[in-house]
């Protein structure tokens, strides 16, 4: 947890986008507003890019990638972006005001959204700096001799990232700097309520670092063809996406065409399974609060609580507690660890999702509405539902607000087919005081990732992604460093 330890309170963002270079404006001037999730007013304006805009950063990638040395000098892109994490330390304070000011994110929990992200880039920097791009797979035989072969990892080449609002910063970082750090040239959409923790980036690489012009491009717009043309560029190679699944699915179809190589990390609707033996009074707090935190706008928050019957009123009990007297307000005042809804469309669309719960015959044990104490900003209430049957539409869709639903079970068997009763894949949890058949469990479920008695799977040391329609490929780890690299194996004499 962080406090700002300098100024506080709304601060607008770079209103300018990174194109070739140039901090610059769309022609005719064209600017759309960003708005304070937790005051609903205006608080700056950023550029309204336009498909030109895009086609000529996606240009300038391009010529930056085919024409400069950025892809083969490993030493340069490394002290590049060590000026950049030294950059991004010195503007952190700064970053973390815009942060708030445009997403609602609690000051008390921003560290995830701006010192780790951060520290990301070091991280990175240092990975690539000492990842081997050329591996010797030994000699084979074949029919007209022995052969060597080696494998050589390139760039892919034209990277376009689309980035979500809800940790806008975070995912701007890890969708750009491995692909950057990897040799490739990137051009980045931000998604339209949070263009300054992209824009925001791009002017810190454009003043304070040596990255070259053309390799970094950022592409403000609040028009939804803007990312749909950079998806279906034929001059980018690669689209690396963070959003819903739907998104997820267009993005796949526009690349088609070109058979674009995609990174995707879409919707979840994660389970959390508390076996009969777990420590109740420790597990169900803290799933009440991965609830709350940052709103509920989070991909893998475990959601979807499923109890054992034997023990099921026990817990919903603990969870109401935990979930009536969560610091909710304003997002500037230490203390509060949940914020705004990024929008009132978003909330409506919450409160639209929990009247659908109750409608399918769910009980509303707490929350359920609008705080009364913050009649102003895009605030909902922490909400518990219960008895919530695994196929309505509350447990199959993906709410991004703070709403657990609880649903029962009688066995292991039975906990498991719930939790993989979704299209859904990305996350999910086991609480038990047995280890072992809390990791038998875990095997079970049809998910890329899981955490065990609190033990978080999530690191940028270890592969991170989704399964059915949760997304393809990986973040993070030598795994997710991969994604953006080519393989080229080179067969030659012994």
């Amino acid at each position: 947890m962080t406090s700002v330890q300098n100024e506080t309170g709304v601060l607008a963002g770079e209103p300018r986008m990174l194109i070739d270079g140039e901090l610059t404006e769309t022609a005719g001037g064209a600017t759309f507003d960003v708005i304070h999730p937790a005051s609903e007013q205006v608080a700056g304006t950023a550029t309204d890019g336009t498909v030109e805009d895009m086609a000529r950063a996606v240009g300038a990638a391009r010529r930056a990638f085919d024409e400069t040395d950025w892809s083969r000098d490993k030493d340069f892109r490394f002290n590049c972006l060590m000026q950049l994490h030294a950059a991004l330390e010195k503007n952190q304070e700064r970053l973390r005001r815009i942060l708030i000011t445009e997403v609602g994110c609690p000051v008390t929990v921003s560290g995830s959204q701006i010192e780790s992200p951060i520290a990301e880039v070091k991280h990175w920097a240092e990975h690539g700096r000492d990842f081997d791009y050329l591996v010797d797979n030994g000699v084979h035989e074949t029919p007209l001799g022995p052969a060597r072969r080696k494998l050589h990892y390139e760039p892919v080449g034209v990277v376009g990232a689309i980035t979500p609002w809800n940790v806008p910063f975070y995912l701007n970082i890890a969708e750009t700097i491995p692909a950057l750090m990897a040799g490739n040239t990137v051009v980045l959409k931000p998604a339209q309520l949070t263009p300054w923790s992209g824009s925001e980036l791009g002017r810190i690489v454009a003043e304070e670092t040596d990255i070259p012009a053309g390799v970094f491009n950022v592409v403000t717009s609040n028009a939804n063809e803007v990312g749909a043309a950079l998806s279906a560029d034929p001059r980018v190679d690669m689209i690396t996406f963070t959003g819903s699944t739907a998104t997820g699915r267009a993005i796949l179809a526009a690349g088609a065409p070109t058979v674009k190589k995609t990174l995707l990390e879409l919707g979840g609707k994660s389970a959390h399974i508390v076996l009969d033996d777990a420590d109740f009074n420790s597990s169900l707090p803290l799933a009440a609060m991965m609830a709350c935190v940052m709103s509920g706008q989070s991909c893998i928050l475990p959601s979807r609580i499923l109890l054992p019957r034997s023990r099921y009123e026990e817990g919903i009990e603990i969870l109401k507690t935990s979930m009536a007297n969560f610091p909710v307000g304003d997002p500037w005042t230490p203390g509060n660890m949940q914020g705004p809804q990024i929008s009132e469309t978003q909330r409506q669309k919450v409160l639209g999702l929990i009247k659908s719960g109750i409608d399918a015959g769910a009980r509303l044990v707490t929350g359920g509405g609008i705080p009364e104490a913050l009649p102003v900003g895009y605030y909902t209430e922490a909400t518990l539902l219960v008895d919530v049957d695994p196929d309505s539409q509350i447990a199959q869709e993906e709410i991004f607000g703070p709403v657990l639903t609880v649903t029962p079970y009688d066995t292991d068997d039975d906990a498991v087919a719930i939790a993989n009763n979704t299209i859904y894949g990305l996350s999910g949890e086991v609480s038990s005081a047995d280890v072992d058949r809390a990791f038998s469990v875990a095997t079970r479920m049809r998910t890329g990732n899981v955490t065990i008695n609190g033990k978080s799977h999530f690191g940028i040391d270890s592969p991170f992604g989704g399964t059915k329609q949760s997304g393809l490929g990986y973040r993070n780890g030598t795994h997710g460093y991969q994604e953006y690299l080519a393989i080229k194996t080179i067969g030659m004499p012994e």
